[in-house]
């Protein structure tokens, strides 16, 4: 029984009761005073647990959880002008759209407040088509940080620079004719480098929380045209990724430069690594035109190169070609607890057609040593065949032309497995049955999915060795096909367990009770209370044919207890593509975005009458959803713990229930986009003893299962309704050294900013 229809069959039996007491009462005969005294005590008793449930419940509590209404921000700069509207657009004195940003990248600050990001500024501009025009009409992309106060009263401040200012002197752009006599007929054959406006936007940058707190975004987009001419308003739009690293501070409310990679990126993938230092894997140089003339094996295909950030220095190093490795875009990848990190065969890609000759390995689970700086492939997701112990644990690599060598090729035990057809008959061969074959038609690579990792748990010895991925919803790739995938998505739902033993790693998949609806690009979060959540997204792939997708309003929650998905509440606003939710410190879920491509690659035409999502511009607004748990007036109250702790360490909390207190989940603080956050992860807390109100815990022993950054303690107990947690505290973890040193950063530059949108180093609303 889930905790909706158990919290309802209690309110069915109380109303039952009371009829049954007032049944009882009316048609009574013969001596009152015999028969009243029971049924007044009953009735009593009915009254009482009646009050008892209006005192454990507060007066909008929903077994559902609840939204509150839209709010956005009030007011757009306009010619130097500050116009409070409610309008998302505001026409300035040239013609164009002054618009809003939306919540396209958001990061839960150590503060508590929110860092946003725009996405795909300057659509709204388009007046034809957005592949003819984009190149020109992009702007980079804004940031804002909104904190909310008393009764949620929401404030918001610009950042300076308020587009966080990367490459003011234009990008070093890869364009087709680069290195070539052609190359002297720059500006007649693209326009790479006619402004600094769009050389440096933020859009498709990934972003990650470091260990003193802080945020760094890398990679993100140079817009220019390809082929195009100088002084055209047309051309056909190249998004490129570019090499830039930013870092914002909370404490200045400003963005600084940090150092360069050595490639440009545009859609990769964080993960922070138990030294603090940082992963950056894939991306892909040219997203539209992926032709590069001085680098010709690399051409057709995302980056395979892999490079490490260390922030003692803020400089990026290329890791050697062990370590290369064709991924999706935005691969889903974790830091699993024995160090190594996890590619969960999880990524954005462009189905139905896909974008790389190398795509059929992304079908393929595995894991990256750091200390080793190579890849082993332990499995093809969703079934079940293990890579590594039939001899396959290089077959990615072999595969790889840019790694090919006779050593990894004699590697291979017979014939190469090279194809998904191979695959399946290789797991038929192993006597396999039927339902599980049939149950594997989902596996594969899955585009625009969630993968997240639920909570850690401490074996029986106190060690983390296992961890459990939930991927939901997305485009599947039917394991058959070599493509990402198709245009409709799933309703299937799958763990995948991992479990370490060392350097070790055994894998394996398992089906859970499926999605009410299938889901495109929905964006989970990991509540307090060791369920998922759910929210927003589409019930068709918006890439293809943008602005036919319908909208999913309706989160849903997964019990892992049951392995079930339950429908909770529904959202007011329709969030399709670049929609965000993220954790809040007291439990609820602020929810985001929507930022979607032109309809149809063409201009915004808005077709919400004919029950598609609507496609009138990006939407500015948040909303908070309250989960069941924060509608009661029981919560458990942590009244004091550490501020800060290291791996190891034991330490005591104080909370106000700590006899009904059972579990205590440290969780780290969001930071996503585009449905990512490699580093989100929650760590159950082993109960080390109890003196009154006092909690003894114990942290984990390695960094590798809580890297350093900023994190959130939740104490929580079980009731009939389900676990209840308590609002947070605030707790950073660190390691030796990981606060000890600081990148070498300078101001970013503020030449990108309109100087009428930004009047000094902090702009407040």
């Amino acid at each position: 029984m889930n905790w909706n229809q158990n919290l309802l069959y209690r309110h069915m039996a109380l109303a039952m009761g009371t009829l049954a007491l007032s049944a009882c009462g009316g048609g009574s005969s013969g001596d009152d005073s015999a028969s009243s005294e029971p049924a007044q005590n009953q009735q009593e008793t009915a009254v009482a647990g009646d009050a008892a449930a209006q005192s454990t419940f507060k007066d909008n509590y929903s077994p559902v959880g609840a939204f509150s209404e839209p709010f956005a921000e009030p007011t757009i700069i306009v010619d130097g002008e500050t116009v409070e509207t409610d309008e998302k657009c505001v026409t300035n004195a040239e013609g164009l759209q002054e618009c809003k940003p939306a919540a396209g990248t958001m990061a839960l600050l150590e503060d508590g407040r929110l860092l946003y990001l725009n996405a795909l500024e300057g659509t709204e501009n388009v007046e034809l088509s957005i592949v003819a025009e984009f190149g020109e009409v992009s702007v980079n992309d804004q940031s804002r940080v909104l904190s909310l106060g008393e009764d949620d009263e929401p404030q918001w401040l610009k950042p300076s620079p308020l587009r966080a200012g990367a490459n003011p002197d234009g990008a070093d752009s890869e364009t087709l004719f680069n290195n070539t006599p052609l190359a002297v007929l720059d500006g007649l054959l693209d326009t790479a480098d006619n402004t600094a406006k769009n050389d440096g936007a933020l859009f498709c940058s990934d972003v990650i929380g470091m260990a003193d707190g802080s945020v760094l975004a890398v990679g993100g987009t140079d817009y220019y045209s390809e082929p195009g001419v100088d002084g055209l308003p047309l051309g056909v739009a190249e998004l490129e990724g570019v090499k830039n690293s930013r870092i914002f501070h909370a404490e200045t409310n400003s963005w600084l430069q940090s150092g360069d990679m050595t490639y440009g990126r545009w859609y990769p993938s964080l993960v922070t690594l138990p030294d603090s230092k940082v992963l950056v894997a894939s991306g892909v140089e040219k997203l539209i035109k992926p032709v590069y003339p001085s680098d010709p094996l690399n051409s057709g295909r995302n980056i395979v190169q892999t490079e490490v950030y260390d922030p003692c220095t803020g400089t990026w190093s290329v890791n050697p070609s062990t370590a290369d490795r064709s991924l999706p875009l935005y691969p889903r990848m974790h830091l699993l607890p024995n160090g190594h990190v996890l590619y969960n065969a999880g990524g954005q890609a462009f189905n139905p057609f896909g974008q790389g000759y190398d795509q059929a390995l992304w079908n393929i689970v595995a894991t990256f040593n750091p200390d080793t700086q190579s890849w082993t492939d332990i499995g093809y997701a969703g079934l079940p065949l293990k890579l590594d112990e039939i001899g396959l644990g290089e077959l990615s690599s072999t595969l790889n032309l840019t790694n090919l060598s006779q050593e990894q090729g004699s590697s291979l035990l017979g014939d190469v497995l090279n194809s998904a057809e191979d695959l399946m008959t290789a797991a038929s061969e192993l006597n396999v049955d039927e339902e599980t074959l049939k149950s594997a038609i989902g596996g594969g690579m899955r585009g625009s999915t969630s993968s997240t990792m639920l909570p850690l748990k401490p074996n029986e010895n106190g060690e983390y060795t296992d961890a459990e991925f939930l991927t939901a919803g997305g485009i599947p790739s039917y394991a058959l096909l070599t493509n990402p995938g198709g245009y409709l998505p799933t309703d299937q739902s799958r763990i995948d367990t991992v479990r370490t033993n060392g350097d070790e790693v055994d894998y394996e998949s398992r089906l859970t009770g499926s999605l009410n609806q299938p889901r495109w690009y929905g964006t989970n979060v990991l509540m307090p209370d060791g369920s998922v959540m759910v929210f927003s997204g589409g019930d068709r792939d918006g890439v293809v044919l943008p602005g036919l997708e319908g909208a999913i309003r309706t989160a849903e929650r997964f019990d892992p207890e049951t392995n079930t998905w339950t429908e909770m509440a529904t959202g007011i606003r329709q969030r399709t593509y670049h929609n965000t939710a993220v954790l809040l410190p007291d439990g609820r879920v602020m929810v985001a975005g929507h930022s979607p491509i032109n309809t149809g690659y063409l201009s915004f035409t808005d077709l919400s009458d004919l029950g598609f999502a609507p496609y009138d511009g990006r939407d500015p607004s948040f909303e908070i959803y309250t989960p069941p748990y924060a509608m009661r007036n029981d919560r458990p109250e942590i009244l004091s713990a550490p501020k800060s702790l290291m791996p190891g360490d034991e330490f005591t909390i104080q909370v106000d229930q700590a006899e009904d207190i059972d579990k205590v989940l440290l969780i780290r603080r969001t930071v996503m986009t585009h449905v990512v956050d490699s580093d989100q992860r929650a760590i159950e807390l082993p109960v080390q003893g109890r003196n009154g109100r006092s909690i003894r815990l114990k942290m984990p022993e390695t960094s590798n299962v809580a890297p350093a950054g900023v994190y959130m303690l939740f104490a929580s107990k079980d009731t009939e309704e389900g676990r209840v947690p308590s609002v947070s505290v605030p707790i950073t973890v660190k390691t030796a050294g990981s606060l000890q040193c600081s990148g070498d950063t300078q101001l970013a530059d503020n030449t990108n900013d309109d100087s009428n949108l930004l009047d000094s180093v902090v702009g407040q609303f």
